[in-house]
């Protein structure tokens, strides 16, 4: 694999992601859902012991997820390619959210805070198949407690 190949590779893990956090931010479950391979592994920052296995699953996980507002901010994303299809990846994150109905009527004001900000951090498995990029395993936890 030559210096390119692999700089192609670390990037688009790391679009992936973004992808991830901004699709999540918006809602778009469905679309957070095939970013996983069919028999992919996610387990959230907040429930790390509690892993949830399968497209299907996780998708089902993010529809029972009550409605709030939220922005997600990645960072320290080091990606480490393993082979043309393989690689692993570690990065931060930074959460704020706001439940939904805390702005005014209207929507001139902005959403209130739900309190403080999460950090936590992803260990990632992500390889490519014929869809593209993808989380074989996306393991989430938090760095410090609420």
């Amino acid at each position: 694999m030559t210096e390119q190949e692999e700089l192609q590779i670390e990037w688009a893990c790391s679009r992936l992601i973004s992808n991830y956090a901004n699709l999540v931010d918006a809602g778009r479950w469905e679309e957070v859902a095939a970013l996983y391979e069919a028999d992919g592994i996610m387990a959230r920052p907040s429930a790390a012991d509690q892993p949830i296995a399968g497209r299907a699953a996780i998708l089902a996980a993010f529809l029972e997820r009550p409605g709030r507002y939220s922005r997600h901010f990645c960072s320290n994303i080091i990606v480490e390619v393993e082979s043309p299809r393989s690689a692993r990846a570690q990065s931060r994150i930074l959460l704020f959210t706001a439940e939904q109905g805390s702005a005014a009527e209207g929507a001139a004001e902005l959403p209130r805070l739900s309190g403080a900000p999460l950090v936590g951090e992803y260990d990632d498995r992500l390889v490519r198949g014929e869809a593209g990029r993808r989380f074989a395993e996306r393991r989430g936890r938090l760095s410090f407690r609420p």
